[in-house]
């Protein structure tokens, strides 16, 4: 079963309907019927969570994402992950909320579904479904 982990950017396109909203409605669908498996890193959930806040409030943003996460596996933060992030925003600058997403794909063998072009630092060794980088 191939593997996709989401991205901040991607989870929030998916809940506001934003541009490029269809490409992760589409794995949501293919995860339902366990097609492909989703994950998402705690750290990319809280700043999903902190962005959505933002826009509708905390109540219906932490209700939200709850939602999602019956399609999607949302994975803690563990030595190992956390360590290859930091070498992740040492050799590469990311963000480090973007750095914990691009070491999960990493580690998972995954696709990182992301509307950030900055991932294309990581050439060849980060596999990437680009979302539209502008939402409207």
């Amino acid at each position: 079963m191939k593997n996709y982990v989401l991205d901040a950017s991607a989870a929030v396109r998916y809940l506001t309907n934003g541009i490029g909203e269809e490409k992760v409605d589409a794995l949501i669908h293919r995860s339902q019927k366990h097609e492909v498996h989703l994950l998402i890193c705690v750290v990319n959930w809280g700043e999903a969570l902190y962005v959505l806040a933002g826009m509708a409030g905390l109540g219906k943003a932490t209700a939200d994402l709850k939602t999602m996460s019956a399609f999607v596996e949302l994975v803690a933060v563990d030595e190992a992950l956390a360590e290859s992030a930091a070498t992740v925003k040492f050799h590469y600058k990311l963000g480090y909320a973007d750095c914990f997403a691009a070491s999960l794909a990493m580690r998972m063998k995954a696709t990182l579904v992301t509307s950030d072009p900055d991932f294309a630092k990581l050439g060849k060794q980060l596999r990437v479904l680009a979302l539209p980088r502008h939402s409207t």
